[in-house]
């Protein structure tokens, strides 16, 4: 039997949602795309939930786009924008809160799907890097608003540009995580904060969310649509085989880097 690319559970309040490619490091296939977004949009519609964690099988939480689809098909590429989903997002926004819980990597593409969470909490396993200069790819998930406004903008530009790993510790210190815990504890830290938030009054929670949504937005759109403009215009000119040809090299010098 086929194990399927996303994990769901149920805990209570809480709807858990873990990417399951672990030979792939959790990379992104438009199929898994399509599930993420889906099983988002199941969770938000169901009213015994009051929370969303997202988190990855070990050892990864998400290396990002899958580079064999991206550098032969490029079906994952075509997932980046959807007639329901607001520029700059890849999914729908919640009216709940989603959780990233970092069990690990968080590349390029997954960067940017930890960043579309509400807040992160990290194992002391987790690793961030941006590596879209290293790929030949450009951001279409936000990332260029979201990253500087989580850890300030030299740092961002510091992280695109050199596509160098950042680590745990380093993470809760410029701000990008809330909070490090070991490894085998952090899906019940995670649960443990998610149950809280489930625990207060269901319409002051989202309300509030929204409210921070919207203040964020004001802020962060015009930062949005540069994103997409120019990831739009560098796609004129972008090919498969770009991908295909840089992948070994972008793997090998990832694997070296988010060693232990």
């Amino acid at each position: 039997m086929t194990e399927p690319i996303l994990l769901t559970g149920q805990h209570g309040p809480v709807r858990t949602l873990t990417f399951n490619r672990p030979r792939q490091r959790n990379a992104l296939s438009a199929a898994l795309i399509d599930t993420l977004r889906s099983e988002l949009a199941a969770a938000d519609a169901d009213e015994q939930t009051d929370a969303v964690i997202l988190t990855g099988t070990d050892p990864a939480f998400c290396a990002g786009l899958d580079l064999q689809e991206l550098g032969t098909s490029g079906g994952n590429l075509g997932r980046l924008a959807d007639d329901g989903i607001p520029v700059g997002h890849p999914w729908r926004p919640l009216a709940k809160p989603v959780i990233g819980a970092i069990n690990g990597a968080a590349i390029t593409g997954g960067l940017e799907m930890a960043l579309a969470c509400d807040f992160l909490i990290a194992s002391e396993r987790a690793r961030f890097a941006d590596t879209h200069a290293r790929v030949g790819v450009l951001p279409g998930w936000g990332l260029t608003a979201r990253l500087p406004a989580a850890v300030g903008g030299a740092f961002a530009r510091r992280m695109s540009l050199s596509g160098d790993f950042v680590d745990a510790e380093t993470a809760l210190r410029v701000g990008l995580v809330t909070e490090v815990v070991a490894h085998d504890r952090l899906l019940d830290a995670a649960l443990g904060l998610a149950t809280t938030i489930a625990g207060n009054d269901r319409a002051g929670v989202r309300t509030l969310l929204g409210s921070y949504r919207r203040a964020e937005e004001h802020v962060v759109a015009p930062s949005l649509q540069a994103e997409q403009e120019t990831s739009q215009q560098w796609m004129k000119d972008f090919t498969p085989a770009r991908v295909a040809e840089r992948r070994a090299d972008v793997i090998g010098r990832g694997r070296t880097q988010n060693a232990p």
